[in-house]
């Protein structure tokens, strides 16, 4: 994983669900990928990637070492995502209330945001 930014939804409002975006943006995937999920996004299937998912624990269940050990390995990757997820929020604009909805320029900051952290990916930029 190299924490490049591959896709951008349309930006929605801080108290949407991500799941509730990604089933009505239709997210489909052309390609075989592993997507890698937490448990927020239970019940998201796809016929062409594999859905990636922390085993859930239960009051009556308890986790064996196999799924605890796929869990903790799940967990670091994802630990790298929500540090990509904060090096574009190091933009004071992104992470701030946007004022400036005229024109859906949320969209356009956020898309900035991304090429500005791909591009510091790229060129090796402290």
């Amino acid at each position: 994983m190299n924490k490049e930014i591959l896709y951008l939804s349309p930006t929605y409002g801080g108290k949407v669900h991500d799941k509730k975006i990604c089933d009505q943006e239709k997210l489909q995937f052309f390609k075989d990928v592993q997507v890698i999920t937490d448990l927020g996004f239970l019940g998201l299937g796809s016929e062409t990637a594999h859905i990636m998912m922390p085993f859930k624990e239960k009051k009556s269940y308890k986790l064996n070492p196999e799924q605890e050990q796929f869990n903790s390995w799940l967990s670091k990757i994802r630990v790298r995502i929500e540090h990509t997820i904060a090096s574009v929020k190091i933009f004071r604009k992104v992470k701030e209330t946007f004022r400036g909805r005229l024109f859906k320029r949320e969209d356009t900051v956020m898309l900035i945001a991304c090429a500005l952290h791909n591009l510091k990916l790229k060129h090796k930029f402290s």
